[in-house]
C-alpha cells in the first residue's frame, strides 16, 4: 500500500509530465514529438495513483484509511456475513498465512492473517 501522501506526489508529478509533454509538443521545435512520452507517463503516473490500492482490503477500508493489518488483510470486527472458506495462501511480500472469507450471497472476498 502506498501511504496517501506518496499517492498525492506521484500523481502531482504525474500531472507535472503531462503538462510539460503538452508544452513540448506546443512548440515548433524538431524535438516537440518527444513531448509525447512526458504525456504517456504523466497519464500512466495519474491514472496508476488513483488506481493504487492495497491488496487483500476491502474497499470499505480502503475508504475509511483503516491501518491494513498483517499480511495487508483486514483487521478488527468481521461481519457474520463473511465464512471462512478452505482457501488459504501465504502472501509472499509479508511471508504471512492469509485465509479467504467470503460472502456466500454476494461473493464479495475478504483476507485476514491466520495465525
Amino acid at each position: 500500500m502506498l501511504h496517501s501522501s506518496i499517492r498525492i506526489l506521484s500523481f502531482v508529478l504525474g500531472l507535472l509530465f503531462f503538462l510539460g509533454g503538452l508544452a513540448m509538443l506546443s512548440t515548433n521545435s524538431p524535438e516537440a514529438p518527444t513531448g509525447l512520452w512526458g504525456i504517456v507517463i504523466g497519464i500512466a503516473a495519474m491514472v496508476t495513483s488513483v488506481l493504487q490500492r492495497t491488496r487483500y482490503r476491502s474497499i470499505a477500508a480502503e475508504r475509511s484509511n483503516a491501518e491494513p493489518g498483517p499480511g495487508g488483510g483486514e483487521v478488527g470486527y468481521m461481519e457474520p456475513r463473511f465464512a471462512p472458506t478452505t482457501e488459504v495462501f501465504t502472501d509472499p511480500t509479508s511471508h504471512c498465512l492469509m485465509r479467504v472469507y467470503m460472502d456466500p450471497r454476494t461473493g464479495e472476498r475478504r483476507y485476514r492473517a491466520e495465525g
